[in-house]
């Protein structure tokens, strides 16, 4: 086996163990009570408002990995290069401009698709709706989709994100890792001080937990890198970080909050 098929290889395996990795570091730390005060739900909102166990959603997180690797090897086996010779990596700044094309074409497909699966009733009932039986999101439930949606926003979306960047294989091993990381991390349900992608990105697990809630339904589509789409388009829901109440945090649309104070005064 040469140097390419050995990345083709890590490309499409690689990610899949950073997901269960990722998703493990929290579900360790989902274990640890003093950590309740940076959830976004209390512990109890889990088991009553999320209407499929843990057990359902692991298995259906490895159906759709499995449609993952399905699709990446067949698209490497297409575009693969039969000699043996080791494709040359581009420089570090051409590298980054394919990270940057990349995430812009991975948000742009997966924000359309998205918001056409909230828009068309028959696809949001019999598809996307499976993925919001998760009220109360967290890590390992990322991914946790029907596996038509997870073969057409995520992999399809992820094979776009590579055709059209023009990365190599070995490049993609890391793309699609930190993709990974990110999708997990805006489902972890948690808001943990000093965490870096809070401060680099603004959609993050408050701003995708509004739209995982009723009043944000229709909200918040962009995943998973950047807002851009949701405030151009104007589904953009402002909202804030409050502290609740028995402890914990909570992430508030701007507008519940100004409904509430003007009732109070």
């Amino acid at each position: 086996m040469g140097i390419g098929a050995s990345d083709e290889l890590l490309g499409t395996f690689v990610p899949i163990a950073v997901y269960w990795l990722y998703s493990g570091l929290y579900l360790a730390l989902d274990g640890v009570e003093r950590l309740d005060v940076y959830r976004l739900h209390p512990r109890e909102e889990e088991a009553a408002k999320n209407v499929v166990s843990r057990g359902t959603v692991v298995r259906g997180v490895l159906v759709q990995q499995a449609f993952q690797v399905a699709v990446s090897l067949t698209l490497f086996a297409v575009i693969g290069d039969e000699s043996d010779i080791e494709q040359k990596q581009p420089s570090a700044l051409v590298i980054l401009l394919q990270f940057a094309i990349a995430m812009f074409v991975m948000d742009t497909w997966q924000y359309f698709m998205h918001r056409y699966m909230h828009i068309n009733k028959f696809l949001y009932k019999h598809i996307h709706s499976k993925h919001h039986t998760l009220v109360v999101p967290y890590s390992f439930g990322a991914l946790y989709n029907h596996p038509l949606e997870g073969l057409i926003l995520d992999t399809i979306g992820g094979a776009l994100s590579f055709l059209v960047s023009g990365m190599t294989p070995r490049t993609s091993i890391f793309f699609f890792s930190f993709a990974t990381i990110k999708t997990v991390d805006d489902h972890c349900g948690l808001w943990l001080p000093g965490n870096i992608l809070h401060a680099l990105f603004n959609n993050n697990s408050a701003y995708h937990d509004i739209h995982h809630q009723l009043y944000g339904n229709k909200y918040n589509f962009s995943q998973p890198f950047f807002v851009m789409w949701d405030k151009i388009l104007g589904t953009y829901m402002p909202y804030s970080i409050e502290h609740r109440k028995g402890g914990g945090f909570e992430s508030r649309p701007v507008k519940l909050n100004i409904a509430e104070q003007t009732k109070t005064d």
